[in-house]
This record gives C-alpha cells, structure tokens and sequence, in this order.
C-alpha cells in the first residue's frame, strides 16, 4: 500500500515576497519529489497563500 508524508507551506502577502519567489520555492520542494495538493489564499487581513504538498514514502519511512 502506498503511504504518503505531507508538508505545509505559507506564503505571506508582502510586498517583499513576490511570485518569483514563491516559484522558487514550490520549484524546489519539486525536485525533492514534494507535489503541490492544494493552495488556499485569503486576502483577509493579509494572510497570503498556504500551499499543501505530499510525497509519497517508501515502506520504511520516508524517502
């Protein structure tokens, strides 16, 4: 059976934080075999994007 370990990342709506950046990073977690699930944004408040990611892991833990 496949099982899968996830990790959250948040992106702060800031003027110093630009989409290049937030490319960058997702970019990143790809090569580290992370994928993106999901992304909320809210605008309230200026909370900015939360990204959801899973990778898959092998039998004895992660890869």
């Amino acid at each position: 059976m496949k099982t899968f370990e996830y990790d959250i990342l948040s992106f702060p709506m800031t003027r110093k934080t630009s989409l290049a950046d937030m490319q960058a990073s997702l970019n990143a977690k790809g090569a580290e075999g992370w994928e993106v699930v999901s992304i909320s944004s809210s605008e309230f408040a200026n909370v900015g994007h939360t990204v959801f990611l899973k990778r898959e892991t092998t039998a004895g833990g992660a890869v």
